[in-house]
């Protein structure tokens, strides 16, 4: 009984980390390599020249309710709490509540992990939090920085702000700014080649060509590859699910308009355009065998 335990046991770890591999982003599988969190940390912070690998503490929250790709990172360094959300080609100022509920969680785990009582009168400690956003397409005319109250709140004086540091693309040669640059290209790729394996290979030749995350993608081809068609599948599966919902929603406004009886199935089909002539001729014989 014991050893079947501990197999059950071994098992559910090696499910666990093959799940969390085929969810990892880019993103994340790049940063939560400690040599190129380093990276990124000095990057934000130039000045702190005594940063090391080991003096950094990845505290990225998992995705345990949902499996959703959320590229949200979170880290300590020298006694700051940096969280750093990625914003992808579509702009949203959504994010900033993507933040907001970020940072709480952290902040709870990292009571957890230090064993202190925020129920209690003594006065916890709690690193200073610094937060920032990544987006991935063109700057514009978008702002530096943004605000919870400015954008949800038209600027009133509320009790709770949350204020992030967007980094767009810039002329320089550090990691954050290679990402981005991996980033586009792949847009590009995906515009000419689809969502096909094609796309994906030709980014890792092009970034590899313009220095651009070089050394990580030379080391972790195989896995960016099968990271990247991961997430093919995964937004295939999600527009089918919407093409289904969509179907389904117009099969029962269909129903109910057959029902009636005060339209004709030409005049039905004009107004869910999604089901076809014949599908609304099945349906109404299926509603007349059921009369």
């Amino acid at each position: 009984m014991q050893d079947d335990t501990k197999q059950k046991q071994e098992a559910d770890v090696t499910n666990h980390m093959a799940k969390r591999t085929a969810k990892n982003s880019v993103f994340l599988d790049l940063f939560q390599d400690k040599r190129y969190l380093l990276k990124l940390y000095k990057t934000l912070h130039p000045e702190d020249t005594a940063a090391t690998e080991d003096s950094l503490t990845d505290i990225t929250i998992e995705n345990v309710l949902t499996d959703n790709l959320y590229n949200d990172l979170g880290f300590i360094a020298n006694n700051k709490l940096m969280i750093l959300v990625e914003a992808q080609s579509t702009w949203t100022m959504n994010i900033l509540v993507r933040v907001l509920l970020y940072l709480a969680q952290s902040y709870h785990e990292y009571f957890q992990r230090t064993s202190q009582n925020y129920y209690k009168s003594k006065k916890v400690k709690m690193p200073k939090p610094e937060l920032y956003v990544i987006f991935t397409g063109n700057k514009g005319r978008k702002p530096e920085k943004i605000f919870l109250s400015k954008e949800f709140f038209e600027g009133a004086d509320i009790d709770i702000e949350v204020k992030a540091k967007v980094i767009y693309e810039s002329d320089k040669d550090d990691i954050i700014n290679q990402y981005i640059i991996f980033c586009k290209v792949f847009n590009e790729q995906t515009k000419l080649h689809g969502m096909t394996r094609k796309a994906v290979t030709e980014t890792i030749r092009i970034c590899k060509d313009r220095n651009a995350l070089k050394e990580y993608l030379a080391q972790r081809e195989k896995e960016v590859v099968t990271i990247m068609m991961s997430l093919f599948d995964e937004e295939q599966i999600l527009k089918s699910f919407i093409k289904s919902e969509r179907h389904d929603e117009a099969r029962e406004t269909a129903e109910r308009l057959i029902k009636k009886g005060k339209m004709s199935l030409d005049e039905i089909a004009e107004c869910v355009p999604t089901l076809s002539f014949d599908e609304l001729k099945e349906l109404e014989a299926e509603i007349m065998q059921l009369a």
